[in-house]
């Protein structure tokens, strides 16, 4: 392959004692109740609410900040939309719930009690399922985590993204530590060992001592769940422009790199172990609600701006399809009100488009993609047949970066940090496969 590996995700660690060169010890996560994600009749739900106080300096995501919320009417849509999808789903349990955004800690409990009510009403919410909520630690989020969970939610996962007054002010925020260190208390009370922390590197003014200092404070407050994001310039946000004009300056990535590789040893050192890119867990507290994205699992996405992964039966459709909905809530409340469900565009996916969406999500997880997990959507072709012959992925796995072996195939740690390097030459080989193999039992591609 030619030219070397760019290090752009930088999310690596450090090997453990014990284990093989390049191997990670990962989390065993129990996969007694899963299904064949090609034919399960249960899929994931989430819930988007669209509004927030304030923008962020580095955010692009869609959200907005209106005068005013009805939300007598978006609760009642984001139920009608809900109650739509799941019919023409007709999956009969919904496995877990993530009320993400924007800022849905400031929408009303009832909200989240009233979707809650219209899937139990058409699907079956799976016993003891994950029903997570994000949470902005600003006062007015922490007020209602009570009610939250008297609404049916058992999983925070808080935006602390800093304990540095300085950075919290270039991220941004609305919020300060304190109020981030009396959130994550709230939140640990009510839902002890299933609060997420979300932390940020890679932050203007920031150096490799102040953020292991920070990360340290972090692991003294958190709970089981950490997320590590490395901060990204984005075009057209507040934050672009002030580096674009000089006036912030981003860590180079040499430093960003030694920050995660400090992150992941300090994490390690606390009982956290890596299961995804971003994502560490102890005891076993993995979001399951994620690992179903990375699984390929199917999903529904309500709300503005939301994504789904289902196949509509109603319809007579049997291929998987991946639909986003309407972006601005006035116009989505409008549609959702004329048509019951306001998807703006459906894209039956492919058996190719479907293997690389396999093939991008299930290498973000340590535990990569195993041989079972592939043939459940490709059960004519292997991951040997596709990739053992190319001399690219040969050259990666004699760098140590790549694992092709009777497990299936995953990243090395090293290999973990140069995701974004690898993706492109495993879907090139994909690509190329599909493309010029020529069946030997006579079958036609799917």
């Amino acid at each position: 392959m030619a030219g070397r590996l760019r290090p752009l995700f930088w999310r690596s660690g450090l090997m453990c004692p014990g284990k093989q060169a390049g191997e990670i010890n990962v989390h065993r996560v129990d996969r007694s109740q899963e299904q064949n994600p090609q034919h399960s009749e249960q899929a994931s739900l989430y819930i988007h609410w669209p509004y927030c106080l304030k923008r962020c300096s580095y955010c692009n995501f869609n959200k907005y900040i209106p005068r005013s919320v009805d939300d007598d009417v978006m609760t009642e849509c984001l139920q009608q939309e809900t109650r739509t999808l799941l019919q023409l789903s007709q999956v009969s349990q919904i496995s877990s719930v993530f009320f993400g955004g924007g800022t849905p800690s400031l929408a009303r409990a009832s909200t989240v009690a009233a979707v809650l009510e219209t899937v139990s009403a058409h699907a079956r919410l799976r016993e003891h399922a994950e029903v997570t909520l994000e949470v902005n630690p600003a006062p007015a989020g922490r007020t209602a985590l009570r009610d939250f969970v008297s609404a049916g939610v058992n999983r925070f996962s808080v935006g602390v993204q800093s304990l540095n007054e300085a950075s919290l002010r270039v991220l941004g925020r609305d919020h300060d530590p304190q109020q981030a260190l009396q959130t994550l208390a709230e939140a640990r009370t009510l839902c002890p060992g299933r609060v997420s922390v979300d932390v940020m590197f890679g932050i203007p003014g920031q150096s490799v001592a102040s953020w292991e200092s920070e990360l340290e404070e972090v692991l003294r407050v958190c709970d089981d769940h950490v997320s590590l994001y490395q901060l990204t310039l984005e075009r057209g946000t507040h934050l672009y422009k002030q580096v674009q004009q000089g006036e912030v300056s981003m860590p180079a990535d040499d430093v960003t790199a030694s920050m995660y590789r400090s992150a992941r040893n300090v994490l390690e050192q606390a009982g956290f172990l890596q299961y995804e890119v971003s994502n560490f867990a102890r005891h076993n507290a993995v979001s399951t609600h994620n690992l179903g994205y990375w699984r390929a699992q199917p999903y529904i996405g309500v709300g503005p701006g939301a994504h789904g992964r289902f196949v509509p039966r109603a319809l007579g459709v049997v291929h998987r399809e991946a639909r986003t909905q309407t972006l601005e809530p006035d116009v989505w409340m409008r549609e959702v009100q004329q048509h019951g469900h306001a998807t703006r565009r459906r894209i039956q996916l492919s058996q190719l488009g479907l293997l690389e969406e396999v093939l991008v999500m299930g290498l973000r997880m340590t535990e990569g993609i195993s041989h079972q997990h592939w043939a459940a959507f490709s059960p004519e072709v292997s991951l040997h047949q596709v990739l053992e012959a190319s001399a690219d992925v040969q050259d990666l796995q004699q760098r140590g970066v790549l694992i092709l072996d009777d497990r299936g195939l995953r990243c090395s740690w090293e290999g973990l940090a140069l995701l974004d390097s690898i993706l492109p030459v495993l879907l090139l080989e994909l690509d190329t496969f599909f493309h010029t193999r020529r069946p030997a039992d006579g079958q036609t591609e799917r």
